[in-house]
């Protein structure tokens, strides 16, 4: 039997709340955070909403302890790392160690309605945060882990795309204005190698980028090195930010939603692009000996169905064959599960293949389940990270989130996504979905202790 892999922190930053309190309230209270562009510059900025995190660069540096010049991924990415490495008790750039962030007390959870407001986070964070790192400087005064071996495995699609988005048309249009050190930041590699050398994690870093699947993925590898004696604390998961090239790129595939988007409605019409970051401390049940863990990372599996590169196959055999693996790596029946998460983009391929292989797989009893992208867009490289956050909540709790928008059930399908936040739900299980393009399909699963 496998060694336990438990989970001891979690940290988000997404469109709904800078923060776990922040999120859940959101979550609670039905309030989406998918709206109109203000930040980020556009020739749709006044057709497609987004789901934007209202902060500057400049506010989220500050919140980070990253620069501002560093790319805007890179800032959420550090932002929801830490919170997520002092709820577990650990304090990297010598915060003290055992201290918890925004509020939020080593193996606890916030109750739902009790985020504080976001212009207050932002205010506590611009001046309690100093100035930032670059790519290939650590802090000064390396954080004690106490002996353990940490590692950071962080997802992302776009790296410094931002940054690269802002470079080129000042350099094509005079080669001498621009910062060319700007571009060096371009691939993904360079945003996870910031975080990790601002928070002095050196034991192993890694990035993974398997489109939207990737924090899911980062979160399975994670497990994998714990469970087979590499490392005794992984941070995994994974984030992005808006960009115009992701945002012109599923324009041109025609699945963007000119509204609010309804997953899992017949008359769904597309996703909305967001951007955020979420992660989890994954340790190994010697690190967590001394620790009060939220939940185990029970079950997960990826399964490749490799049908066509950018929409899944009709039946959604590789959304079923990623949860049937992820049960049986549990060690459990479809019936155990208490909640599911949907990937839920509310594209009509996507919508159609998942509902498909959850009807395969579950039929007949099907346990409460929605997407939470009706809240957050759809986040890329951090959703899988983002639901993760969700999923450990769900069961703290016993959280079923809602399906915001859902109007008319699909047709094809023999069940209906919750529409209703409730709580105290008997859930021991959640099962949680990520599905990228090129087939690449992964399913998580997280288990009360």
């Amino acid at each position: 039997m496998d060694a336990p892999v438990f989970i001891t922190g979690l940290g988000v930053i997404s469109s709904i709340g800078d923060d776990l309190s922040q999120c859940l309230g959101a979550l609670e209270a039905g309030a989406a955070g998918i709206g109109p562009m203000r930040r980020l510059v556009s020739a749709h900025r006044d057709t497609l909403p987004v789901a934007e995190i209202p902060h500057t660069n400049e506010a989220l540096a500050a919140m980070s302890g990253l620069s501002p010049r560093a790319p805007r991924t890179a800032l959420l990415s550090a932002i929801a790392v830490r919170e997520a490495l002092a709820q577990a008790g650990f304090a990297p750039g010598g915060a003290g160690a055992g201290g918890a962030s925004r509020g939020v007390a080593p193996g606890g959870a916030p109750a739902a309605g009790t985020g504080a407001s976001r212009t207050a986070a932002a205010s506590r964070g611009a001046t309690g945060r100093g100035a930032g790192a670059s790519r290939g400087a650590a802090k000064s005064g390396s954080p004690d882990w106490g002996g353990l071996r940490i590692g950071l495995v962080s997802a992302n699609t776009v790296g410094g795309m931002d940054l690269t988005e802002d470079f080129y048309p000042r350099f094509l249009k005079d080669p001498r204005s621009g910062r060319l050190r700007d571009v060096v930041h371009h691939e993904c590699g360079a945003v996870t190698e910031m975080v990790a050398d601002l928070l002095g994690i050196r034991h192993y870093v890694s990035t993974v980028s398997t489109a939207c699947s990737s924090s899911a993925n980062a979160i399975f590898m994670g497990a994998r090195l714990i469970r087979h004696g590499f490392l005794d604390v992984v941070v995994a998961g994974g984030a992005d930010a808006l960009s115009r090239f992701t945002l012109n790129g599923f324009n041109t595939l025609m699945i963007l939603d000119k509204e609010p988007c309804h997953p899992m409605d017949e008359n769904r019409k597309g996703l909305n692009l967001g951007e955020g970051a979420g992660y989890v401390v994954l340790v190994s049940e010697k690190a967590a000996a001394h620790t009060r863990p939220l939940a185990t990372l029970s079950g997960y599996a990826n399964a490749n169905d490799a049908y066509h590169q950018t929409a899944s196959s009709p039946g959604g055999t590789g959304s079923y064959l990623a949860m049937k693996g992820a049960l049986e790596k549990a060690g459990l029946s479809p019936s155990d599960i208490g909640y599911i998460n949907l990937h839920g983009t509310g594209t009509q391929n996507n919508d159609i293949a998942e509902g498909t292989a959850v009807k395969t797989l579950f039929d007949p009893h099907y346990p409460p389940l929605s997407s939470t992208k009706s809240f957050t867009g759809h986040t890329l490289g951090g959703s899988g990270g983002i639901e993760a956050v969700f999923s450990v909540l769900s069961l703290q709790g016993g959280y079923v989130y809602p399906n915001l928008r859902l109007q008319t059930p699909m047709k094809e399908l023999p069940f209906v996504p919750a529409t209703q936040f409730s709580k105290g739900a008997h859930i021991r299980h959640v099962l949680s979905n990520s599905f990228g393009f090129g087939g690449n399909c992964t399913s998580l699963i997280f288990s009360h202790t």
